[in-house]
């Protein structure tokens, strides 16, 4: 049944009205509610606020390496010391290593642009810091709902934004009600804000209805796939940051690396691909893999004998929206607003985005307020972008504007340019460089391309994806409907293996597409969409643009409560 067959069935839903209606209860999502909640307490006025994040609990589907610059927070909570916000690792050193197969350059400290310093900020397990601000919100009155997936977006008459509907809970494979169906919740707003991070599903659509990125560069993504690790105190230098480029990647393909030190013996290692790469027999994540073998990286994992004593304790992925102010969409249209990585507002020069969700997250807030109180419903917040742009955070990403788009001429000249437009100029450089083509247009046909040989894993080092998925804690309602979706069944065989050699076998860190045979020794594309860590690559890297990622039931995918 379709959507409005079961509505028709079992409706109309139940619905709940509140002033400001957040999808996505990460730090943009968050710090939205937070700051309403604390501007209605300076004014002594009454707003409602709900926040819905589709994770089992907040903190549950957010994954970053991270490293935290304070300066957002410290706006939003000036004592946040006092208060407990989970920063306990200060940086103490950096580090940026250019490698080749065997070798490493490390750049001396003096040469690294302000962009790449990181002195005063902190490493954090981001999932920590989202359960902080969870605990901070609903102290303050906000209404969360952890578990609920906004799975459509509500309009009225006009086509303005009113709010967004639940999934519907207990739908079957297939697409019938089952016998613990239970219909979707409508939540309205006034204003519906859009914080569910890089490629949200619902502000995806928001921007294509309201042609919202007109005039823009197309987004550009990467993904990033971390592990955690528990090492040997002699191996760990506590707030060490250290961040690679180079080897495993060719001069064409945008890539890097990170690997933090946190408190407690743990390192957070991570690799960033980005999806514009062209060869289709690239794999992200055994790059990853095969980036831990270098003897620069796998020391840090091994003892004096060469050794493998560290181990992995778990694993994630996640896309990362990379465009930058030229490809930062409209952020408002009539009923709501998009903040953080739904709209793109991650500083990639910097290789960080949650201080900049946090900004985004307030001044939308300081919009919705102003517009609220003032008795105003449904129509455009302009107040956000105007104070954005006379924002610290709109001065930061312009700095860093053209550090993406250099990378389309290779790692040296990109490293190179880079280098001297943040160095030199502080990122004052008086032109703009422009990209034209989305990321699933570089693709390249396997025919003109050379395959890439992946050494096999080792299981101390070096994994496989299901033993991976399975320190993810991915979990999913087995008997409900994929939610990994196709336009045409036909295309996986028909273009993507015939002309590409089936990539999404391979830009899925989980493992969730597999081209099968059937008994008549034809191919077929398998979805193991149980396995899936919604890390959103294969609704953005396919070359076809045949893949739609849409919601499963709410409290499905990973738990990243440690990472």
């Amino acid at each position: 049944m379709t959507n409005d067959e079961i509505l028709a069935q079992f409706g109309p839903r139940e619905s709940m009205e509140y002033d400001v209606v957040v999808v996505g209860g990460g730090p943009a999502g968050l710090a939205t509610a937070i700051r309403l909640k604390q501007l209605a307490a300076e004014k002594g006025k009454e707003v409602s606020v709900v926040v819905l994040e589709k994770g089992s609990e907040p903190g549950a589907h957010i994954l970053s390496g991270a490293v935290l610059d304070p300066q957002s927070l410290t706006e939003l909570f000036p004592d946040w010391k006092a208060m407990g916000a989970p920063l306990n690792q200060p940086v103490t050193g950096e580090a940026m290593l250019f490698l080749s197969e065997a070798t490493g350059y490390r750049t001396p400290n003096m040469f690294l642009p302000q962009c790449s310093q990181n002195h005063g900020n902190y490493i954090i397990s981001l999932g920590a810091l989202t359960r902080w601000l969870a605990t901070q919100a609903e102290s303050l009155g906000v209404e969360i709902f952890p578990g609920f997936a906004a799975a459509e977006v509500l309009y009225n008459e006009v086509g303005h934004v009113t709010g967004v509907a639940t999934g519907n809970m207990g739908v079957e494979k297939s697409g019938e009600p089952g016998a613990n169906f239970q219909l979707g919740m409508e939540l309205l707003g006034k204003y519906t804000i859009f914080a569910e991070g890089s490629r949200g599903h619902l502000g995806k659509q928001v921007i294509a209805r309201y042609k919202l990125d007109e005039g823009c560069d197309p987004q550009s993504y990467a993904i990033g796939i971390k592990e955690l690790w528990e090492v040997d105190p002699a191996r760990h230098e506590p707030g060490l940051v250290l961040h690679t480029a180079g080897w495993p990647m060719d001069d064409k393909t945008y890539g890097g690396s990170f690997l933090y030190h946190m408190e407690g013996n743990k390192i957070a290692m991570g690799f960033i691909t980005g999806l514009n790469y062209q060869n289709p027999y690239l794999s992200p994540f055994e790059e990853f893999q095969r980036w831990k073998t270098h003897p620069n990286i796998r020391w840090y994992l091994e003892n004096s004998k060469g050794e493998v004593t560290a181990k992995r304790i778990a694993y994630g992925a996640r896309a990362i929206t990379a465009g930058g102010l030229l490809s930062l969409p409209k952020t408002v249209f009539p009923g709501g607003a998009l903040v953080g990585c739904d709209a793109g507002f991650l500083n990639v020069s910097r290789i960080k985005g949650t201080h900049a969700a946090i900004k985004s997250g307030m001044l939308a807030a300081e919009a919705a307020f102003e517009a609220v109180t003032a008795g105003r419903a449904q129509d455009e917040l302009s107040a956000y972008p105007e104070s954005f742009e006379a924002s610290w955070l709109y001065t930061e990403l312009n700095k860093s504007r053209n550090f993406k788009a250099w990378f389309k001429y290779g790692l040296r000249v990109g490293t190179l340019m880079n280098g001297f437009e943040q160095f030199s100029l502080n990122g004052a450089m008086p032109w703009t460089i422009r990209r034209s083509k989305p990321d699933h247009e570089y693709l390249k046909p396997a025919s003109e391309c050379q395959p890439i040989d992946y050494p096999k894993p080792d299981g101390k080092l070096t994994f496989d994806r299901l033993s991976s998925v399975f320190i993810s804690s991915a979990a999913h309602e087995e008997n409900q409907p994929a939610h990994l979706t196709l336009k045409d069944a036909s295309v996986p065989v028909k273009i993507n293996l015939a002309k590409y050699a089936g990539p999404e076998a391979r830009y899925c860190p989980a493992g969730v597409y597999e081209f099968v045979k059937n008994t008549d020794n034809t191919d077929r594309l398998q979805i193991n969409a149980a396995n899936c860590v919604h890390c959103k690559t294969c609704d953005i890297k396919d070359p076809t643009q045949n893949i739609v990622w849409v919601t499963p039931e709410g409290g499905g995918g990973p738990n990243y409560s440690i990472m």
